[in-house]
């Protein structure tokens, strides 16, 4: 098969030939006909001291066509679609992770990765049957959407919570998706560019204000009053910092951007406000399920959020397009075209 795979130490992704996967008992094997470009993809393969190691194949956010099946598997066959929890776990009742059912958190199991190749082999243990209605592009959204997901559940989001959302990208739009369909009262969300101020209503944000002078007062103008939750998206430094300017005494602060470089904050003003600083990475199955559930139902089509298709052939010049300032929103890989 051919892959897409990661020399390490920040260098250029090459495309080679390597040996196509076989089953083993509890397997399958998918035909990967859509993998997502996630931001960990980028800064993971940047060269600084959070990196995946030499020689993996990346992707994670994946969907596609089983076409083997294990001897002891009974609930996939092959043709299904399917999408993946990245993850495995090691299943130990001491393993607090496993415990909780999110499994990206475990450290004794190995990832589920490797989308940007034609082939992948998944444990059927934390695979997912895409509903009927759903496409291969559906399925390899429900990872990103299952990010947002999670993070507003663990936010502890009230029924009329006033959310202001930092940023505008794939992780950001997912939150608001989810902040409306679970009851936030106004949502606004935060961005230096005003281009995806029309996505930002199309995924269920009231308003969108452009940073920059006034922006506390645009904001609270906007939102109808103070931050009860503020979610951080961005994943750059000096935004927590931003955050805890925005939020209301005894509000939250949601850290979804996954920050890889180091970043400060004056305590004292997080603590003088009684401001609570979480940072949820993760999901589980469970939360798959529901938003592949939720995908087909149809309120509102995130496929919004694909914003170009390409070919594996054309994967590591897409990935030096992304690390530079960009109009793209979700690119996804098609390692099988047609």
């Amino acid at each position: 098969m051919r892959a897409a795979v990661y020399p390490g130490q920040g260098q250029t992704i090459t495309i080679q030939n390597l040996p196509d996967p076989t089953p083993g008992a509890t397997d399958l094997i998918i035909r990967v006909h859509r993998c997502g470009i996630c931001g960990t993809d980028l800064h993971l393969t940047s060269g600084h001291h959070f990196d995946f190691p030499a020689n993996s194949v990346l992707g994670h956010e994946y969907a596609g066509e089983v076409v083997a099946v294990g001897s002891a598997v009974t609930n996939f066959k092959i043709g299904d679609l399917i999408t993946a929890l990245p993850s495995t776990g090691c299943g130990q009742v001491n393993c607090p992770a496993c415990r909780e059912g999110n499994l990206t958190l475990c450290r004794a199991a190995p990832g589920v990765v490797g989308g940007f190749a034609e082939l992948l082999r998944v444990p059927a243990a934390v695979a997912v049957k895409l509903p009927n209605t759903l496409s291969q592009a559906d399925g390899a959204l429900i990872e990103p959407m299952a990010v947002g997901l999670y993070g507003i559940q663990q936010s502890g989001m009230q029924v009329g919570d006033r959310v202001v959302v930092l940023g505008a990208g794939t992780v950001a739009l997912c939150a608001i998706y989810w902040a409306k369909r679970l009851g936030a009262g106004r949502i606004v969300a935060v961005s230096r560019s005003p281009r995806r101020a029309e996505l930002v209503g199309q995924m269920g944000g009231d308003g969108f204000v452009c940073s920059g002078e006034h922006e506390a007062e645009r904001i609270a103008q906007a939102l109808g009053g103070p931050a009860d939750i503020v979610l951080e998206c961005v994943g750059a430094e000096g935004f927590l910092a931003h955050g805890l300017a925005l939020v209301r005494p005894l509000g939250k602060l949601v850290s979804l951007g996954f920050c890889t470089a180091p970043d400060s904050f004056i305590p004292a003003i997080a603590g003088m406000k009684g401001v609570s600083l979480l940072f949820p990475v993760g999901y589980t199955l469970r939360d798959f399920e529901h938003v592949a559930r939720t995908m087909d139902n149809g309120h509102v089509d995130p496929k919004l959020l694909i914003s170009k298709v390409v070919g594996l052939d054309d994967l590591p010049a897409t990935f030096a397009l992304l690390r530079r300032p960009h109009r793209e929103t979700k690119v996804q890989v098609a390692p099988n075209p047609g």
